[in-house]
């Protein structure tokens, strides 16, 4: 096994004093995959969404006229909601079709949803939301697709 630490560790390239190992090229080939494995659409459906959750309708209602206002999404999600997501402004992460309960999904995966676009009030068994769409992958192609095909 020292022939594997021999060719993993020894400087494989050298540009004046930086010395490049093996080891350290195949690990940011490993990190890049992993980032370009986790951010691309992989020919699936998936998006980034945030989201405020509460109890009631009413109380969503007004943490939403304070967005209407102007105020932040992000910062009103951390001082309002009720999900553990608040303290990252309501961050849901990268997500796919089935991840969410049905009602989120539709909104999330609906061509018709705009991105940036505050939705809501939403009902789940959670409680109520408030959801803005960040990114989404695999949607938008299907619609402009299936619009084409209406056009001929």
């Amino acid at each position: 096994m020292s022939w594997l630490y021999d060719v993993m560790l020894t400087p494989a390239i050298e540009v004046g004093d930086i010395k490049i190992t093996a080891f350290q090229v195949v690990a940011v080939l490993v990190l890049v995959g992993l980032f370009w494995f986790q951010h691309s659409s992989r020919g699936g459906k998936s998006c980034t969404a945030r989201h405020i959750l509460m109890k009631t309708e009413e109380e969503l209602l007004k943490a939403k006229s304070r967005i209407d206002a102007g105020e932040d999404f992000s910062k009103v999600a951390s001082e309002c909601s009720t999900c553990p997501s608040g303290k990252s402004g309501g961050s849901l992460g990268r997500f796919t079709p089935g991840s969410m309960v049905p009602a989120f999904d539709r909104v999330c995966f609906d061509p018709k949803t705009n991105l940036g676009e505050v939705v809501g009030p939403v009902q789940t068994h959670f409680g109520f939301h408030l959801i803005i769409l960040d990114e989404r992958n695999g949607v938008d192609d299907e619609v402009k697709a299936s619009d084409a095909t209406k056009k001929e």
